[in-house]
């Protein structure tokens, strides 16, 4: 802006630090909508009328953003119980919603089948047994997808790739297990198998759709199997989620539209080619949603300066309220949004407060020499895998979650308070 300060979503973000205090996660909902749009429209014109994509829950999971999901149509994916709890808070209708998770344990089959969740996503044989028992109880057909592994590398950071033959998530083709999967499931009685479901990761960057060709060709061909063996033909094919985002400038750009029009174009001519069906396409997009729609403001305290070796500057959060860089040494882009106009001609490791050496947000980030104690740090994309992630290490209160929408702002998430940290103390 005029005044040097950064703006977001249209609006001073050295104001809303100043109004809210910080940290502070920033959301901006027309963005999130627009993004659901993007995805809505593309599946629509390109995988027809039955496709759907699903909000992945597990990228920023609260109240606020189920209504959002509601109020545009999405699908939703959940991985929890609370999950599925905070869904059904925001009214969410969860006949809607997939139900993941590599080890659903039988209180959360029972919570699901409860809150009559719509789907299971089936990740093993222990699972779908105990799907099938307590249906059974129920006098029901829970309504099921085979989670499979088709062994595909898509190279992105190892904590998040998930589709590798010896991922702890499904069941792999290639050793055979996934044929004995889909027999075992078609034989129980309270299973109404609807198709299968993968995902090779997060994160990918795919400009010519091959990581997803890839794994849709190796799921069709053993759709066709299946179907020759057991006369299955799915109805639905869940390709999972994962399209990248950019965290820094030279992340590259991708066309979601244009990227899932590939895909259509060859599902279609594969599904031909096998004399199968063309079934419904689902995936699950989170962080492309809500990632970029996302930056966290925090108050700059100290800066040291170790001369001959390196600097740096510390903030009101960290670790606690963005775990990333700890975990995956994610890149993301610094600023200091109050001195927009000033040279960046300082280098220095932007690190949080926690009593943790690996207590660190990025390192090299190049800032202006004047930086100092009351500046206002931004940190880019972080909508997704942040709040989500948060803990209270270091008995730390997390933020507050301040929506941006059409000039206004609002809190969708209180900032937790001392009192909260003891809330469950006995």
């Amino acid at each position: 802006g005029a005044n040097g300060h950064l703006h977001f979503a249209g609006q001073d973000t050295v104001a809303l630090a100043k109004q809210y205090g910080t940290p502070l996660y920033l959301l901006d909902e027309d963005y999130i909508r627009h993004q659901c749009r993007v995805y809505q429209n593309a599946f629509k014109k390109h995988f027809g009328p039955t496709s759907r994509p699903l909000y992945a829950s597990k990228a920023n999971s609260f109240k606020r953003i189920y209504e959002i999901m509601k109020e545009e149509g999405m699908g939703i994916d959940v991985v929890s119980s609370g999950e599925i709890y905070t869904a059904l808070q925001a009214g969410y209708d969860l006949s809607h919603a997939y139900f993941h998770s590599n080890n659903k344990t039988d209180r959360d089959i029972v919570y699901g089948m409860d809150n009559h969740i719509g789907y299971f996503v089936a990740d093993n044989v222990e699972e779908i047994k105990a799907i099938e028992a307590e249906a059974g109880r129920r006098g029901i057909k829970q309504k099921v997808l085979l989670r499979l592994t088709p062994g595909i590398d898509p190279h992105t950071y190892e904590a998040v790739a998930t589709g590798k033959v010896d991922s702890k998530f499904g069941v792999a083709i290639e050793t055979g297990q996934a044929a004995r999967f889909v027999e075992q499931a078609l034989a129980m009685k309270h299973l109404k198998v609807l198709g299968y479901h993968c995902h090779v990761g997060s994160m990918v960057f795919d400009e010519e759709g091959d990581v997803y060709q890839n794994a849709a060709d190796i799921m069709l061909v053993f759709a066709a199997e299946m179907k020759a063996a057991h006369g299955l033909a799915p109805e639905q094919l869940n390709l999972g989620g994962g399209y990248g985002v950019r965290y820094t400038e030279s992340d590259p750009h991708i066309d979601i539209e244009e990227n899932i029009r590939l895909l259509s174009a060859y599902l279609k001519k594969r599904c031909d080619e096998l004399a199968l069906p063309m079934p419904a396409i689902l995936m699950e997009p989170g962080r492309s949603i809500v990632g970029a729609a996302g930056m966290t403001l925090y108050t700059c305290g100290t800066v040291k300066k170790i001369p001959g070796y390196k600097n740096y500057v510390s903030i009101d959060g960290g670790m606690p309220d963005n775990p990333r860089y700890a975990l995956y040494k994610t890149n993301y882009t610094c600023l200091l949004a109050n001195k927009m106009n000033e040279k960046c001609d300082f280098e220095a490791s932007v690190v949080g407060r926690c009593c943790e050496s690996g207590d660190i947000i990025q390192e090299h980030v190049m800032l202006p020499a004047s930086v100092g104690r009351g500046d206002t740090v931004a940190v880019c994309t972080t909508g997704a895998y942040n709040y989500s992630m948060a803990s209270n290490y270091n008995r730390l209160p997390r933020p507050a979650t301040v929506m941006l929408s059409g000039g206004k702002s609002y809190v969708a998430i209180r900032r937790e308070t001392f009192e909260d940290l003891c809330a469950c103390d006995l």
